[in-house]
């Protein structure tokens, strides 16, 4: 049911002069859902942000009090032109956020309107450059890891999923998607009961996690080994942040092109917007708010690994 979107979203953004005004124009047909756009600059080029508003029946947008669900698209960029030509693998991320809002948007359109807000973030950048990683390169971003944080993690998401293509590591042998144990406050919880009942539920399958380390949920730039970047907008917020991770069995490396398999993206879609649908419905939880205060009341707080040791 997501395959349509996916299909989309591919041929909008696999395109050398790809941007957040051709984004924006896919969603023409949808007056109630607000699109934004912003460019950015930075040392290695500029990037576009979109922001995909889609409003709920009973969300804050309206004067309800439904929860707010944040999908984040997490990438360095779409394409590493002129080097590299064509889509890359760490595209991934842009594509599934554009096709889930996509999906969202038509469902609204046809009757089926979700009681809260989602808000979908990712960039786009076509031209992105690449950098050395191990055990293979990565793409960079034209834009650090704290403006992407600031435009795509907002004060208003209460839980985030983000989506980024997780190939180039020997950690995750599963050809498909993986989701994350919850990242809360820096603290490392417990895999949701409520995702793996969903994931179990989209896929047909028996659902698969991939392992997080410290490393990963503390801030880019400070000189320790991150998987990528698929947990870091839980150093931007205190809502809980769940990483749903686009795989391969074999290890792709993030500017490779050629290796966007479009059946395991819109897997990943279907699952985002179930979570949407349920966590927006107050039927799906991150984590258990109680086991949490029991932790923190034990251990303390553990926010200082949302900001230190930065470089």
């Amino acid at each position: 049911m997501t395959l349509k979107q996916t299909m989309i979203a591919l041929e909008a953004l696999d395109d050398a002069k790809a941007s957040g005004q051709q984004v924006k124009a896919l969603f023409a047909g949808f007056p109630e859902v607000a699109v934004e756009v912003q460019k950015v600059s930075g040392e290695k080029g500029s990037t576009d942000f979109i922001k995909i508003t889609i409003p709920g029946t009973e969300g804050k947008m309206n004067g309800g009090s439904a929860p707010t669900f944040g999908i984040v698209g997490r990438l360095g960029g779409i394409g590493a032109r002129p080097s590299r030509i064509g889509l890359v693998s760490d595209a991934d991320g842009a594509v599934a956020a554009v096709a889930s809002a996509l999906k969202l948007a038509d469902m609204q359109s046809k009757g089926d309107r979700l009681k809260g807000d989602v808000i979908v973030t990712t960039h786009i950048c076509p031209d992105a450059p690449t950098r050395p990683h191990e055990p293979v390169d990565f793409m960079d971003s034209p834009v650090d890891i704290g403006a992407m944080n600031a435009h795509e993690v907002l004060p208003e998401m209460e839980a985030v999923l983000s989506i980024d293509t997780t190939k180039g590591n020997r950690v995750i042998n599963h050809k498909g998607f993986a989701i994350s144990p919850t990242v809360k406050e820096g603290y490392i919880l417990r895999v949701s009961e409520d995702l793996l009942r969903i994931m179990e539920m989209t896929t047909g399958l028996l659902p698969v996690t991939f392992p997080v380390s410290m490393q990963d949920i503390t801030p880019y730039g400070n000189d320790l080994y991150h998987i990528n970047s698929i947990l870091q907008p839980a150093v931007a917020t205190d809502a809980p942040v769940v990483g749903v991770a686009i795989t391969t069995q074999s290890v792709v490396p993030g500017c490779g092109t050629g290796a966007s398999h479009e059946v395991d993206i819109a897997a990943a879609v279907r699952f985002a917007v179930e979570a949407a649908k349920e966590f927006t419905g107050e039927i799906c939880a991150f984590y258990d708010k109680d086991e949490f205060d029991l932790i923190e009341k034990r251990y303390g707080s553990m926010k200082a690994l949302q900001t230190a040791g930065k470089a």
